[in-house]
């Protein structure tokens, strides 16, 4: 074979698992293959959000041995990130013991960490044994795990999702779960409202640690285009202290900011004196919420050192919306519309699906009830057949042919 021709095919190959088989999240329930797995596994060992947590070690065990064809260290950091709440704006998992920080600190190891479902998780894997979705075998052939999740939640745009794949990448915002289903609502009763009527009821994103959005361009754009440049910027305040000083109160960050590295950046800029004015910067952040104060001297315009931090500093940054996921199998940049119609016709043919199953199920109840019935009518002959058969399969054969 030509090296050319066979590395071609093989990389080709390769991207197509990458794109498909782990970066990228469906559509339909916003779920990466690692993520669903874990979630699978977790209601198979009925780790409901009321009944007691489990070592993540098993869970992550019974992922990688059942499920995912992939060691636990990339299983143990997708179950961490679904419980952290700085990072997943609803998470799924509900996490015992350290599961890090906004600082950037690992979490412990999975022997020392306990997770069960949430609520909202527990809705995402409603109505799974009722022949909702399509099943695939797992890598060893021996059973079968869901392609995607029955997902009541609308997890992918309350949750977002980044991943990078091969020669594309995925960026989307999470939102607010009312107003993602006030939208959705609008779209189910109005097909032909536009993206105007929809910003009504879902205006943009809702980032879980909170901050400022400047602007709505970028919003609109992502919304529009499947594209956007969203511009986050910290929650500040200026208070004044003692001696006729002023104090920089940072309450707020932007999403995916890590606390620690911003506090140790402001420190460096006073350290070199690249802004002269800054005296110290302390990190009083709680259990209550956080709180980090950068002292001025007396001498010095707060706003001006504000605006210096603003630029040089993690303290505005922009989100780069993509709103790449799966489509119908293949990866697609959807605007706003796609997605809320693509989860509404997931949820469709869910509900298809489940009433056929519940009418299948009833039809069987009343056959099983007609046959109770004609026994009880002829129960004499029943029970005399019966008595006067050699063997369970000769009664069968007669009771069939009589009655």
């Amino acid at each position: 074979i030509n090296v050319e021709e066979e590395l071609g095919r093989s990389y080709v190959n390769y991207a197509l698992s990458v794109i498909i088989a782990r970066a990228l999240p469906d559509a339909r329930d916003g779920l990466k293959p690692v993520q669903r797995r874990i979630l699978y596994t977790m209601r198979q060992l009925n780790l409901t959000a009321n009944s007691a947590a489990t070592k993540c070690a098993k869970v992550c065990g019974d992922t990688s041995g059942n499920w995912h064809p992939h060691g636990n260290e990339v299983i143990y950091p997708t179950l961490v990130r679904m419980a952290q709440p700085w990072n997943m704006r609803y998470p799924l998992i509900d996490g015992q013991g350290n599961f890090g920080s906004i600082d950037g600190d690992s979490p412990a190891a999975m022997r020392y960490t306990e997770c069960r479902l949430t609520p909202l998780a527990t809705e995402m894997l409603e109505d799974l044994d009722r022949e909702t979705v399509e099943w695939t075998p797992n890598y060893l052939q021996s059973a079968n795990e869901p392609t995607v999740m029955p997902s009541r939640f609308p997890n992918l745009l309350c949750n977002g999702g980044q991943g990078i794949a091969v020669g594309m990448a995925t960026n989307l915002p999470p939102h607010n779960l009312t107003e993602v289903c006030n939208a959705l609502l609008l779209r189910l009763h109005h097909p032909e409202s536009t993206l105007d009527d929809v910003m009504e009821k879902l205006p943009g994103p809702d980032f879980p640690t909170y901050a400022t959005i400047m602007g709505t361009q970028g919003i609109r754009s992502a919304y529009e285009t499947g594209r956007g440049s969203i511009v986050l910027q910290a929650k500040t305040t200026i208070e004044p202290a003692e001696m006729g000083k002023s104090t920089i109160v940072i309450t707020e960050l932007p999403y995916q900011v890590n606390k620690k590295n911003l506090v140790i950046a402001i420190a460096e800029i006073a350290k070199q004196k690249k802004f002269d004015g800054i005296t110290e910067v302390q990190d009083y952040s709680d259990k209550r919420g956080m709180r980090i104060e950068v002292s001025l001297r007396r001498d010095v315009n707060p706003n001006k050192a504000l605006n210096y931090l603003l630029k040089h500093t993690q303290l505005r940054t922009t989100f780069g919306a993509i709103m790449l996921s799966l489509v119908d199998g293949s990866p697609k940049v959807a605007p706003l519309l796609s997605l809320l119609d693509e989860f509404l016709k997931h949820r469709r043919t869910v509900i298809e699906n489940r009433t056929r199953y519940e009418l299948f199920q009833a039809l069987e109840e009343v056959h099983l009830n007609e046959g109770f019935q004609i026994a009880r009518r002829f129960l004499d002959e029943v029970i005399a057949l019966i008595r006067n058969s050699e063997d369970v399969s000769s009664a069968r054969v007669e009771l069939v042919r009589q009655f």
